[in-house]
């Protein structure tokens, strides 16, 4: 019975330098993480590569792949055969291993990496020779060397070489947690679910923070926030979820401030509330579903004043997105359909007729200052709620 393994290749952080090593362990322990409840394996790395070995027999493949292809921080995956560093022992193994592969095909190619440069053929000969005893042995297929369906790769390593077809892209970016913590203002739309994805693909770290408003604000509309953040845990590890009550402090702004201020003002106390808990927390920035001139709390000048409050930085990586392409990427990491679900959030309480679209910040931070928020916003930090989501093993 052949050997199979899984390997594991990584882009960007192969380009670290001197910090490669750091990212290497981090994506390594990710790795481990995910994998645990699914049997014992055996892992090794080298040249850029985890190698990761089933030591059940139970364990399947496919499974594990699909679980690694969530894993920020992996470029490529693929199943691979393992074969003894001779041409007669990678060309027979490749014609048995590849059978069902290359039965269902009409043209390949094949691509030898030799990484061991002792090896006794070159690239181009194991290419030509390997290519010719497949074409034998399946004569329906034809060689295209620019568009092949099936790229077939003999992969000479220093222990071992290693046959396998077309690699599988990974999630790429940077291992979760290599680029420290951030707090995600997790609204339970479209929008906020995509930031937080985008940024944990970029190494950050995640916890969550949403506001609440009953009973403008139903348990169910809670519920559907809840499932997000369980389902983004796919990509983004385990998740510390804070639910702060709003309830007052929206109440009293419709009574203590002019009405077209009050979305402007509402963002402002929640990123105050957002970064007093985010230090608690150790997350070193917050996170928001922003994209430019979507809705009125969103145009350059809102912006302008929601971060004068702020003494972190404000990651908005939607920022220059249009809505169908926050849309497409909803729908790759599977939240869109729980985001669209009919219930409010409290954004939406007390929403102006007709909010300022280009407020003047020494406008805002009068009518902020005449309201007198301080004992509300410690009242709402008191009364914040945690939760803690983990990833399904």
């Amino acid at each position: 019975m052949m050997k199979e393994i899984i390997l594991v290749k990584y882009g960007e952080m192969a380009l670290k330098g001197q910090n490669k090593g750091t990212f290497e362990d981090i994506l390594f322990k990710n790795i481990k993480y995910r994998l645990k409840s699914m049997g014992k394996f055996n892992y090794s790395r080298a040249q850029s590569t985890i190698y990761i070995e089933p030591a059940d027999e139970s364990i399947i493949l496919e499974e594990v792949i699909d679980r690694l292809g969530k894993v920020f921080g992996i470029a490529t995956l693929c199943k691979a055969c393992v074969c003894e560093k001779d041409f007669s022992d990678i060309s027979a193994k490749a014609v048995e291993y590849l059978r069902d592969t290359l039965e269902d095909a009409k043209s390949f190619k094949v691509e030898a990496k030799r990484a061991d440069k002792t090896f006794p053929m070159k690239s181009p000969e194991i290419c030509r020779e390997l290519g010719g005893i497949l074409a034998e042995n399946y004569s329906h297929l034809t060689v295209d060397v620019h568009n092949p369906e099936i790229t077939v790769i003999a992969d000479i390593r220093d222990t071992n070489a290693y046959v396998y077809a077309d690699k599988i892209r990974g999630a790429g970016g940077l291992p979760l947690g290599s680029s420290g913590k951030a707090m995600l203002l997790l609204s339970g739309g479209i929008d906020s679910p995509v930031a937080g994805y985008m940024m944990a693909k970029r190494g950050i770290h995640i916890s969550a923070i949403h506001f609440v408003s009953p009973p403008y604000t139903s348990d169910r509309a809670l519920l559907k926030v809840e499932e997000l953040c369980q389902k983004m845990t796919d990509y983004c590890g385990d998740i510390r979820f804070y639910c702060v009550p709003f309830t007052k402090i929206q109440e009293q702004l419709k009574l203590r401030c002019p009405e077209e201020y009050f979305t402007i003002l509402m963002r402002r106390l929640m990123m105050i509330i957002a970064q007093e808990i985010a230090k608690k927390d150790e997350c070193v920035a917050l996170i928001t579903g922003e994209s430019v001139g979507q809705v009125a709390s969103q145009t350059v000048q809102a912006m302008v004043c929601t971060d004068a409050v702020c003494h972190v930085p404000v990651f908005r990586p939607c920022i220059g997105l249009d809505k169908t392409e926050i849309i497409e990427i909803a729908r790759k990491i599977d939240t869109f359909d729980i985001s669209v679900q009919p219930y409010e959030d409290c954004c939406t309480v007390f929403t102006p007729r007709h909010p300022k679209i280009r407020p003047q910040l020494e406008q805002i931070e009068k009518a902020q200052e005449k309201g007198n928020f301080a004992e509300l916003i410690q009242e709402a930090i008191d009364g914040t709620e945690l939760k803690i989501f983990m990833v399904n093993l």
